[in-house]
């Protein structure tokens, strides 16, 4: 709990320090300044002494939640209805209610984020692992919480773990802050937070300032929210745009746009073009890592990474420029490197014979692509893949999906992937769709197995001595969405149990 849950926080004061001027606390009946406790979204998060933000979205409108916010004890609301009035408490009238989330809880907790160096890292694809490296690196050897992570994959204050809110590349502007605010509180120096695309749009991370901003690549993504390619490559711009500094991917073609909304110093990395940061001579090793050279100008360093995959050399040096941008020398950062543990359900080991089992969060076309091209067979052996595609989330990229999963394995598995509200049939008929077009026989190339934990059985059963096989998709989530409700889901031990099962 932070000084300000704790202490409390009179109304007025708050608005003046969000908002920098008088607000328009609507009907002028309350003279009340009520101590403020927390700062809630959802109605049902409200404690007694909270702020209840009545939030209009695509879907909800959460005034229709304030008499549950008030029964709860809400002792101020806010929104963007001018002409609300007698409520019994004070009615605090914005014009963008999203972007006065952000600043009440930046606010509200005292603004940690000028206490600490604060790194995002954003992109497409490699986020979350590049954000793992760069907490270990910054963290360093030490017990004391030196860093924070707020990631998809994990939560770590110091070295200590926690699970991450389910559902959120980078929760909502009130657990942003508040994780911000409980770093500060433990002496952290640094805070390293996943950036994702939907975080920018709506306005999450408004009030967090970045010292530095890592961009790891761009393919379409999300188009479901941002509409158009242009403005989903905004969105990530956008938060290049808010930082000090930048650390971008010189190999990536659309490095220009994000040069140019870099308002900073940039430090550019690179595997195959010239760049500030430089890997070559880059070696797999047999335990599954890789084994590399990073280079600056004619300074050369060995490295290693227990990981496998190119992207992941790419990811690798966008953690060590980042890291260097905030203080810790790529000398430091190359030793530090060696005893990275990893991220869970990236390039996940879960068997290694006698057919090897992956577990790797890849679920677009090009992540697919590129975690295939990363796992190698033995000699002779062959490439089986599970993948499936997510419900109410762009369906445009599923036959390419499928195309990818038989072009560049020689067995694929499509199953059931958070289908949440969406009919699964039709999902996975694209695939397969994608799949037929590009060449893939059903029966023999690939398979249609709906219920996933169904999928693994048969996938591993399909398995050879020597053959790899990749689950992708999933990763580390904790949960599978189905129409008829969610499901605690763990995919590495999903596959543990089913080996255990077939013997194998």
């Amino acid at each position: 709990m932070t000084p300000a849950a704790r202490a409390g926080v009179r109304l007025r004061d708050l608005l003046r320090d969000a908002f920098g001027e008088r607000a328009d606390l609507g009907d002028a009946a309350h003279a009340a300044d009520p101590l403020v406790f927390g700062i809630a979204q959802q109605a049902d998060r409200v404690r007694p002494g909270w702020l209840f933000v009545a939030r209009v979205g695509a879907r909800h409108d959460a005034h229709d939640f304030v008499p549950e916010a008030l029964a709860r004890g809400a002792v101020a609301i806010v929104g963007t209805r001018p002409g609300l009035v007698g409520l019994p408490v004070p009615y605090v009238v914005v014009g963008d209610d999203r972007r006065a989330t952000s600043a009440l809880a930046a606010a509200f907790h005292g603004h940690p984020g000028r206490s600490l160096a604060v790194a995002g890292v954003t992109g497409t694809d490699g986020k979350t692992t590049t954000a793992a490296i760069l907490h270990h690196l910054l963290q360093g050897d030490g017990a004391a919480a030196r860093a924070t992570l707020l990631s998809t994959a994990a939560v770590r204050f110091g070295r200590a773990e926690e699970a991450p809110e389910a559902g959120f590349t980078t929760p909502e502007a009130t657990e942003v802050q508040a994780h911000l605010a409980r770093a500060r509180e433990l002496g952290a120096r640094f805070a390293v937070l996943e950036a994702s695309s939907h975080a920018s749009a709506l306005q999450r991370l408004a009030d967090v300032p970045f010292a530095v901003m890592a961009w790891t690549n761009l393919t379409p993504e999300h188009l479901d929210l941002h509409g158009t390619f242009d403005a989903y490559r905004a969105a990530k711009t956008a938060l290049v745009a808010q930082a000090a500094a930048a650390v971008l991917n010189r190999d990536d073609p659309h490095f220009p746009a994000f040069a140019a909304a870099a308002r900073g110093p940039v430090t550019t990395y690179a595997l195959g073009t010239d760049a500030d940061l430089r890997a070559h001579d880059v070696v797999a090793t047999p335990d599954g890592g890789q084994r590399f050279t990073v280079a600056r100008g004619a300074t050369a360093w060995s490295a290693e990474l227990p990981m496998a995959g190119r992207y992941n050399v790419a990811n690798a040096l966008a953690a060590l420029a980042t890291a260097e941008t905030l203080g810790v020398p790529v000398a430091d950062g190359v030793v530090r490197l060696r005893s990275f543990a990893g991220v869970r359900g990236r390039m996940q080991r879960v068997q290694e014979s006698p057919f090897a089992v992956i577990v790797d969060f890849a679920h677009t076309p090009p992540a697919l692509e590129a975690a295939l091209a990363a796992v190698t067979p033995a000699p002779g052996g062959r490439r089986l893949v599970l993948i499936g595609a997510p419900g109410e989330r762009d369906g445009r990229k599923r036959p390419e999906l499928g195309a990818v999963a038989v072009t560049r394995a020689d067995v694929a598995v499509f199953a059931e992937d958070d289908t949440r509200s969406e009919e699964l049939g039709a999902i996975l008929d694209a695939i397969a769709g994608g799949a037929r077009a590009a060449g893939g026989v059903e029966g023999e190339t690939f398979h249609v197995v709906p219920d996933r934990r169904l999928a693994i059985r048969r996938v591993l059963a399909l398995a050879r001595p020597g053959d790899v096989v990749l689950l992708a998709g999933k990763g580390h989530e904790r949960t599978l969405q189905r129409p008829d409700g969610t499901i605690p889901w763990d995919e590495a031990a999903e596959a543990r149990e089913a080996l255990r099962g077939s013997g194998a």
